[in-house]
């Protein structure tokens, strides 16, 4: 039986689709987004703030693995999630907007601007005075703090 938090219950239809896309390949977190929007072409693409939250939670429960390269790769648990077609239903999420989780949506689309990085370092390079300035604010935040 799953234990289906948050997270599960949230981001199901996400969810699912992350499992299906790296059931044959692993991916980064950057190449499961390109996939989503190659799929609906072009019409929608998932932000880094609902995909790595998810990916790192996938990950902890077990029905992902992270390679040291930073692609995520289906589990034995994963598989089984994929069969279960329906086991959020009858469950409804609560969400609250707070410091620890806009700092954990900060570090998501940290985490998609390295992949960018290593995959497509002149995209994130372009963008380097606007990265400066954003970690200024966010180191004058750590002081005040």
């Amino acid at each position: 039986m799953f234990n289906f938090d948050w997270a599960k219950r949230s981001h199901k239809g996400l969810r699912r689709w992350i499992l299906y896309i790296v059931r044959d390949t692993p991916k980064s977190g950057a190449e499961i987004m390109d996939v989503m929007e190659g799929n609906l072409q072009g019409w929608w693409r998932p932000s880094p703030g609902s995909v790595y939250p998810l990916l790192r939670s996938m990950a902890d429960e077990g029905a992902l693995s992270m390679s040291e390269d930073k692609r995520y790769s289906l589990t034995a648990k994963g598989k089984e999630e994929i069969e279960n077609p329906f086991p959020w239903m009858g469950r409804s999420p609560t969400q609250s907007r707070s410091v620890d989780g806009t700092l954990d949506e900060i570090s998501s689309d940290l985490s998609y601007l390295e992949d960018l990085s290593r995959s497509k370092g002149g995209e994130v390079a372009k963008s380097a005075n606007k990265i400066k300035e954003l970690g200024n604010r966010l180191s004058k935040l750590g002081e005040s703090a």
